[in-house]
């Protein structure tokens, strides 16, 4: 009886495995590879060793298992972050996996295919705790955020409504040439405040420890995902059904647990911000 379970169990397991490839386009499946565009310098979920230059992250460790799940490897194609867009459209690459937020003006020429949760953080230096103790204080002062993510944009909204209709004045919030840059202009004291993506966090602050502090909760929610071409549902769909599989294997949580990011965790697999079935 027992041995009678296990063999359904693994026929449902490959059932679920076929099903899900036989949605992948031809040319993937032929080739027997995807190809994701990345940017590699946002860790912890996409950045280089610095000792062997090798590819690593969240983001590379999952793209690798959802594509085992298919039976395809990854091809990681270094696109900037600007021309992701049109790499997908143009089939320079079949997906986008590279901290990519699930946002609504993008969902006019994209598909995603959710995988952790994100959101604008403000952080100031740890010095600073006894100054700045909430983002009410950051009226009035300079705040910075890449000018590649909506941050700089979510933060003018949020003084607009926090700052300004109070009658208080607004927040500076500047674009900078990246996160990095965002952290050297705080530590020069350029800004009061810098802003990126709640999920990466906690590893930048392990990695110079006591020196930066989280101020309140983030100003947004949204959800970071692989993008794909609205031309590609059957991509989209199998990339979705994989994740799925990956969750439920524990693949998922495992991840989480190595990269710190238990905050940012999905309870599962969403294909335009709704759950896969």
């Amino acid at each position: 009886m027992v041995h009678r379970l296990l063999l359904s169990a693994a026929a449902l397991v490959l059932s679920f495995g076929v099903a899900s490839a036989q949605t992948l386009p031809e040319r993937i499946r032929t080739t027997g590879k995807i190809v994701i565009a990345n940017t590699p310098n946002y860790p912890p979920l996409e950045y280089r060793d610095p000792q062997t230059n090798e590819l690593k992250g969240f983001d590379i460790e999952l793209g690798q298992a959802i594509a085992r799940q298919l039976g395809i490897q990854v091809e990681w194609q270094e696109v900037s972050f600007e021309q992701m867009p049109s790499a997908l459209q143009t089939g320079r690459v079949d997906a986008i996996m590279s901290g990519y937020s699930d946002l609504p003006a993008r969902r006019e020429t994209m598909d995603f295919v959710n995988y952790l949760s994100s959101g604008a953080q403000a952080f100031i230096l740890a010095s600073r705790a006894g100054e700045l103790k909430s983002l009410d204080d950051l009226c009035g002062k300079a705040t910075g955020a890449s000018r590649r993510t909506s941050y700089p944009g979510r933060v003018t909204e949020w003084s607009d409504a926090n700052c300004v209709a109070k009658g208080k004045p607004k927040i500076n919030s500047t674009g900078t040439e990246g996160s990095a840059d965002a952290r050297t202009q705080l530590r020069q004291g350029r800004i009061d405040a810098a802003v990126q993506g709640s999920e990466t966090l906690p590893y930048i602050m392990q990695q110079e420890p006591n020196t930066y502090m989280l101020l309140d909760k983030p100003l947004t929610s949204i959800q970071q995902a692989l993008a794909f071409s609205k031309k590609e549902t059957g991509l989209r769909d199998a990339v979705g059904a994989a994740l799925k599989k990956v969750m439920a294997d524990g693949t998922y949580a495992a991840l989480i647990e190595k990269y710190q990011l238990q905050d940012s965790a999905l309870d599962g697999a969403k294909i335009n911000g709704e759950p896969v079935k």
